[in-house]
């Protein structure tokens, strides 16, 4: 008798321990608004199923979590899923801290938009899950607009026939960022690049320096206030107070702005001015599984991106942050919200001209070589071409060690 009741509580015993999901830490960055609609995902997620435990983690901003990250492999404790900036993934790759996920991703759904998944992709292999991508807008001060008779810029000269118009002794027409971000975002626009087709530094390409120089003389003529990426809580400020009526800012920025600043004027919203060629930057995250993860945890972890990329979690997900539907199916779920306001019909419709940015796996090491080539130009009167042969030489010493 006590021989079949021990076999039983062994039993019963197993069976508690086969039924514990396995757990899966996740450090993210989806912070307000998204955080509180993420995390619920990660619990809807957990509830739905028993195989697998998600267990989020915030970490701050994307640069805060890759710092926290390369520490924590450093010194033990590190995460098995890592939601990473997309331009940060080729760097892991190279490091050999990113597990390849293509054996995993059998039948996907087939309208996803184009070159959204190739974000996750580094070397023709898939390393990144893509979950929240965006695009850069163009905002503007519609009444200042409106006042004036301006029309809205659809390509770069128009931005700078406006800027002239629209400047005075107490505002400039145009806020210039003279981060890495916009920067491309420019470039991208006007049909160039930042790096050529073998994923190298290419700053001294015409069209880069064609970039440089636009900014430089609009600047120049006292059409535009250019800050750096520490400025960039002025450039908000300057635009609110309207010491400032146009630039360039990520869509996810929208509803920040909207919700916890008061705007005293309409606000405008356009796609990002075109030249010929020229495609509008996708950048955003992806959920990266880190060296060291089971099977059953990579497992685990597509599993929980599809549960992401299902419809009604996308529309979720876009309505709390802006950004990008990734699917073609979720728009349908997207009508009311785009009703709403007819302005996120424009914006949103990008996706379709969107291209993923920055592959180069040492865009972390170069990019303040770069940074510091505009802070020159723009701030310092530093010819455009040789402040970008000087960051050029700079980043190929990097690219050779």
């Amino acid at each position: 008798m006590l021989h079949r009741l021990g076999i039983a509580i062994f039993v019963l015993l197993g069976l508690g321990l086969a039924q514990k999901p396995l757990e899966i830490t996740l450090w993210h960055t989806a912070g307000p608004p998204g955080q509180e609609p993420f995390e619920a995902m990660v619990a809807e997620f957990n509830a739905a199923q028993s195989q697998y435990k998600i267990t989020p983690r915030y970490q701050g901003d994307y640069r805060e979590a890759g710092l926290k990250l390369l520490n924590a492999l450093r010194a033990g404790g590190a995460p098995t899923l890592f939601h990473a900036e997309i331009s940060f993934l080729g760097q892991m790759v190279k490091e050999g801290i990113a597990v390849p996920l293509d054996e995993y991703l059998n039948n996907l759904p087939n309208d996803f938009y184009p070159g959204f998944l190739e974000t996750g992709r580094f070397q023709g292999k898939t390393y990144g899950l893509p979950i929240g991508l965006s695009v850069p807008i163009f905002f503007y001060n519609a009444d200042q607009f409106r006042a004036r008779n301006i029309p809205v810029p659809t390509d770069w000269n128009q931005v700078a026939e406006a800027a002239a118009k629209l400047s005075s002794r107490a505002a400039k027409g145009l806020i210039v960022s003279s981060d890495i971000w916009s920067f491309n975002a420019l470039v991208m626009s006007r049909g160039g690049d930042l790096v050529n087709a073998q994923g190298r530094p290419d700053f001294t390409h015409p069209k880069v320096v064609e970039s440089l120089e636009f900014l430089q003389k609009i600047v120049r003529a006292g059409h535009a206030q250019s800050r750096n990426i520490a400025e960039a809580q002025f450039s908000v400020a300057d635009f609110l107070r309207t010491k400032a009526f146009m630039g360039l800012a990520p869509i996810t920025i929208w509803p920040l702005i909207e919700d916890r600043a008061p705007i005293p004027f309409r606000l405008g919203v356009a796609a990002v001015p075109l030249e010929q060629g020229g495609k509008v930057p996708l950048a955003g995250g992806a959920l990266v599984v880190l060296k060291g993860a089971s099977p059953e945890q990579v497992k685990g972890a597509v599993a929980f991106w599809r549960f992401l990329m299902e419809p009604k979690n996308i529309a979720r997900w876009v309505k709390a942050t802006y950004y990008l539907p990734m699917r073609r199916s979720t728009q349908p779920l997207l009508e009311d919200f785009y009703k709403e306001d007819p302005r996120r019909r424009v914006a949103f419709s990008q996706v379709e001209r969107a291209s993923p940015w920055i592959r180069d796996p040492e865009v972390t090491v170069w990019y303040t070589f770069l940074e510091e080539a505009l802070e020159k130009a723009l701030k310092g009167n530093v010819p455009a071409r040789q402040a970008l042969e000087e960051a050029q030489r700079k980043a190929e010493a990097v690219e050779r060690k």
